[in-house]
């Protein structure tokens, strides 16, 4: 069989890869995160391409999944952030649309009486995943901050 060139991998490939090469390592993303200095959410999605690295990180990140150097180009590439808009089928994921098609306009009118017209920036964002201990059951914990953008007029 004929192993691809890195000039010929896509992002998707890439992404394949990187899941393969931490799965060896055996590292999880909290644990890739601190060895070069991100956080686990950021680096999971710059990771399955939906954000670029920074080249110094895309190094560290490539040398620590043993990655061809020539991986760094892809990883640091802006990224095209193409997704599905069906609702998808894993519980995990569905949970997350759900919350948004649940409380998705209760947010928004919120965010409009607490700051105005606009929205919450998707970009100037972070976002802190954190377990929480609850005597019902442990709870999981996200926190999510995005920059405040006004709508222009003109």
């Amino acid at each position: 069989m004929n192993k691809m060139t890195i000039d010929e991998l896509t992002r998707d490939d890439l992404t394949a890869m990187i899941l393969r090469a931490k799965k060896r390592a055996d590292l999880s993303w909290a644990a890739l995160a601190e060895l070069i200095g991100m956080s686990p959410v950021w680096l999971h999605s710059a990771a399955t391409g939906m954000n670029a690295f920074p080249e110094d990180k895309a190094r560290s990140f490539a040398s620590i999944l043993g990655l061809p150097d020539s991986a760094v180009a892809l990883l640091t590439e802006s990224p095209l952030k193409v997704w599905e808009q069906a609702v998808p089928t894993d519980p995990c994921l569905y949970r997350l649309y759900e919350i948004v098609g649940v409380y998705g306009p209760t947010i928004k009118a919120l965010i409009n009486e607490e700051f105005g017209n606009g929205i919450m920036s998707a970009i100037d964002f972070s976002m802190h995943l954190e377990r929480e201990k609850n005597p019902k059951g442990d709870r999981v914990k996200l926190t999510m901050s995005g920059k405040y953008l006004a709508y222009s007029n003109w």
